[in-house]
């Protein structure tokens, strides 16, 4: 900081200040100098994380396009980021052999919450039971296309979901706690 009560707005400018000889502490054109420079060390540090941000999927914005690209996913900026975000984690995760870790896995991806899958193999079935979500997952239909996708041809799918019974909050929550829950989340409520 100057002696003469200016202050930095950089970050960065200030850093540099600080390296300076004492005697330009009452500077104000080393310190105009260094602000100037700081802001645009800042813009770069910012652009720096920004761009080092987009080389992972889950804190990728403006870059998930090129992931959706890289792994032939149609991308639909309509989606909220994190739906997205869901699909090509999705798709990361669900190469290799078949099997019910594998389903696991990608159905997690897109859920967020725990997901239990069984196979029924006298019925060329299995199921996927999302044990700790309410209602039914915003992105079903990207999730439904993931495992199709990795699935054999041969197997069905079923999915179950868990709803809020009245019985189950009852006396637990306030009425007012119980009106601000989507009806999607209860058992027969609109989706």
């Amino acid at each position: 900081m100057l002696a003469s009560g200016n202050r930095f707005v950089s970050a960065k400018g200030a850093e540099l200040f600080s390296y300076l000889p004492a005697y330009y502490e009452t500077s104000r054109i080393m310190h105009a100098d260094m602000e100037t420079k700081g802001i645009e060390m800042d813009a770069l540090y910012h652009a720096l994380e920004e761009t080092f941000q987009q080389f992972f999927v889950c804190t990728a914005t403006w870059g998930i396009g090129y992931w959706e690209n890289e792994l032939g996913i149609v991308s639909d900026a309509t989606k909220p980021l994190e739906q997205r975000r869901a699909v090509v984690e999705s798709k990361l995760r669900g190469g290799g052999k078949f099997s019910g870790a594998l389903v696991k896995n990608v159905a997690e991806a897109y859920d967020g919450g725990t997901v239990k899958v069984t196979f029924q193999p006298e019925r060329w079935n299995f199921t996927i039971q999302f044990v700790d979500t309410h209602g039914i997952p915003p992105n079903l239909d990207d999730l439904k296309a993931a495992i199709e996708e990795i699935k054999p041809a041969h197997l069905s799918i079923e999915y179950k979901f868990s709803y809020l019974l009245i019985r189950e909050i009852h006396e637990i929550k306030t009425l007012t706690e119980m009106e601000a829950i989507p009806l999607s989340k209860f058992a027969g409520g609109a989706v």
